[in-house]
């Protein structure tokens, strides 16, 4: 209960008004940049995502009922980055001294063998 894929499901699908339950934990446990970040990668979803981030300030409540009201019902699924590519993302950005973004962009060119000659490289010796 109170799960973020509760709220999701509820934007994205059923229209559900949670808030407006008489449990109040409802709206304490909405996490407003936990879901504008899950809705980020759509194409139809970023302009309103982007509009609750400029008025961030406003209450849970009402953020919650504009994405519900705003946002046409969908599926929505985005992939999540697999632990492989975050740790291939560290040794892309200590390699190059890239950002995040830099490095992301030049991890998708890179291939195993690119990886695996930086990882050697970067290994300074000694117990780790």
């Amino acid at each position: 209960m109170y799960e973020l894929k509760e709220y999701l499901k509820a934007i994205n699908q059923t229209k559900e008004t949670l808030m407006d339950s008489e449990d109040v934990m409802w709206e304490k446990k909405y996490s407003p940049f936990i879901t504008n970040r899950c809705l980020y990668p759509f194409s139809d979803t970023i302009l309103l995502v982007n509009e609750m981030n400029i008025y961030n300030g406003l209450d849970h409540k009402l953020q919650f009922h504009f994405l519900l009201n705003s946002i046409r019902s969908r599926k929505r699924f985005a992939p999540w980055l697999k632990t492989s590519k975050i740790k291939n993302l560290e040794i892309v950005k200590e390699y190059f001294g890239y950002s995040n973004q830099r490095a992301k962009e030049v991890l998708n060119v890179l291939t195993d063998e690119n990886i695996s000659y930086m990882e050697t490289s970067l290994n300074k010796g000694g117990n780790e």
